[in-house]
């Protein structure tokens, strides 16, 4: 079975997630993306507590292709220090793991 990851990373809008994740699906990086609009984060950066309206985008990968998705990712990311966490799936039905598979490059 294939080692499926769900990589969160946050955007500040929808425009920005929505073209990041197209390039990321086009360039077969990841098999899909969610997008969640909607979501408040609240943070401490440089010192002070903030508050900001984000995206929070769900990618799904493989564990062999994340780390060229990762580097694309910090690559097209607006933020100094984006959010990139990897997760994985831990549990998938046999058919979306193969989808998740065929659908993102393997490494050479």
């Amino acid at each position: 079975m294939t080692d499926i990851l769900l990589v969160l990373s946050t955007f500040p809008d929808l425009e920005k997630a929505r073209q990041i994740g197209t390039k990321l699906v086009e360039s077969q990086l990841a098999a899909c993306v969610n997008l969640c609009p909607g979501l408040t984060s609240i943070y401490r950066w440089k010192g002070a507590v903030e508050t900001g309206a984000e995206v929070l985008a769900i990618f799904k990968t493989t564990s062999t292709t994340y780390p060229a998705m990762e580097q694309r990712l910090r690559e097209l990311h607006p933020y100094e220090v984006p959010e990139i966490v990897a997760i994985p799936a831990g549990h998938a039905s046999a058919a979306y793991a193969q989808w998740v598979a065929a659908e993102v490059l393997s490494p050479a």
